[in-house]
Order: structure tokens, then C-alpha cells, then sequence
């Protein structure tokens, strides 16, 4: 019985020979491209949050709101939080791939990873770019410090 192993770079069986776009290149791709920019995204956020300045004791509702007041943080966050959902779906992606045999729950998972990853990522850009410590309507007691309670 000899068998024989396909010449690297072939076709493999099941693909299809007319598709220009390789899903698993690019993901791969992907992985090692975001996992660059959020190494230097997250240290620069730690950097901030908790070594610059008092540390971790100047993280309160005031400091997120000046960090916010800036579109370079919001920029920053933004970036990080698009990034670090997408690397993370694109890694759950591959071990679905890797152990799920039945199609229909693989697709399923996929689909699944892929809802909830939109989700947070609309949620989470909304509260980024619409965060306002300060809302016109609020009343005098549930507003910060810092904030003017004219209406």
C-alpha cells in the first residue's frame, strides 16, 4: 500500500480551485500583523493607566472622562478594542476549525463567534466615541464633581 503525499504548495483536496481570496492566509496574516500593533497598543495603555503619574490610584471616573475629552485616546482605545476582538474571534475561528467536525456546529460556533464579536465591537466604539461625563439633562446629584449642574 503506498500513499502518496501531496507536493507542498499544491491544490489540496476540497478547495476550490476558483477562489482568489484564501481565508486561512489571511487570518494568519492577521494574527501576526494585530498581534504586533496590540503588544505596543496594550503597553502604552498600561504604561498610562498605572505606571505614569500616581498609578493605579488615579483611576477613577474623572480620569476616563480626561483620557475621553481627547480624540487620541479615543483613537487609541478604539483601535485596541477593534483589534484585540478581532484577533481573539479569528483565534476562537481556528480552534473551531481545528476541533469541530460536525459542519453544521462549526458553522454554527462561527456564526455564533462572529454575532457576538459585531456586537461588541458596535457596543464598545459607541461607548468610546459617545462617552459625555457630563449630560445635559442630568440632575445636580447624579453628576460628577467636576461637572456644572446649569441647565
Amino acid at each position: 500500500m503506498a500513499s502518496t503525499i501531496a507536493a507542498p504548495r499544491s491544490k489540496a483536496a476540497g478547495t476550490h480551485p476558483n477562489r482568489k481570496f484564501n481565508v486561512e492566509k489571511w487570518g494568519w496574516i492577521y494574527m501576526r500583523a494585530s498581534g504586533v500593533v496590540l503588544i505596543v497598543l496594550i503597553f502604552g495603555h498600561l504604561f498610562v493607566n498605572l505606571v505614569a503619574g500616581e498609578g493605579v490610584k488615579q483611576i477613577d471616573f474623572a480620569f476616563i472622562a480626561g483620557k475621553y475629552a481627547t480624540p487620541f485616546w479615543q483613537v487609541w482605545d478604539c483601535l485596541m478594542l477593534w483589534l484585540a476582538l478581532i484577533h481573539g474571534t479569528n483565534g476562537m475561528r481556528t480552534i473551531t476549525n481545528d476541533y469541530v467536525v460536525n459542519p453544521a456546529a462549526n458553522r454554527l460556533l462561527k456564526g455564533a463567534l462572529a454575532v457576538s464579536a459585531a456586537l461588541l465591537i458596535v457596543l464598545g466604539t459607541m461607548v468610546i466615541f459617545t462617552f459625555d461625563p457630563c449630560p445635559a439633562n442630568g440632575t445636580a446629584e447624579n453628576l460628577p464633581s467636576f461637572c456644572s449642574s446649569v441647565n
